[in-house]
């Protein structure tokens, strides 16, 4: 009885098909390349209408809302450069990055809040382009809130104190 189901065994292992004959050209860690295609001329990526139209001027209307999503996005992005001020004496300037212009020159304080806008998503100088990292809606407002500060002459809005 033993060796009937040894030898019924071995058939049964015998027929299975392992699949590792094709193994080799398939193989789950190799990436799929595709050749490269050029885009066709004319074509506009998805979205990009409706990010046009967020930063078509005069943008969204200035509320106290706008500001204070304002405040905090350039905290976030633009105070480690520009400081708190917008004097260009934020922390990496202290640690030896070169000086951005202080937003309190004459030349900067002319520029609309389309011109700042526009600075933030496209770059000027030694500044990369944000268009990335701040949503059309959060450019709007950084711009608004820069205003501010050139207005109230680099004093930076009072920040609350937050209850643990």
């Amino acid at each position: 009885m033993r060796l009937a189901v040894a030898c019924i065994g071995l058939v049964l292992l015998a027929a299975c098909d392992t699949g590792t004959e094709q193994r080799d050209a398939v193989s789950s860690t190799r990436a799929v390349q595709r050749p490269y295609v050029p885009v066709p001329p004319g074509t506009i990526a998805r979205g990009t209408a409706a990010q046009q139209a967020a930063l078509a001027p005069p943008g969204p209307e200035v509320t106290p809302d706008l500001l204070a999503r304002g405040e905090e996005r350039f905290r976030a992005f633009c105070s480690p450069c520009h400081g708190l001020s917008g004097r260009g004496d934020g922390t990496v300037v202290s640690r030896g990055f070169p000086p951005p212009p202080s937003y309190h020159e004459e030349r900067l304080r002319t520029l609309s809040p389309e011109q700042i806008v526009g600075v933030i998503t496209h770059g000027r100088g030694r500044m990369f382009p944000y268009a990335d990292r701040v949503p059309p809606e959060d450019r709007w407002a950084i711009a608004h809130h820069v205003k501010r500060l050139q207005a109230e002459g680099g004093v930076p809005p009072r920040q609350e104190a937050v209850s643990p």
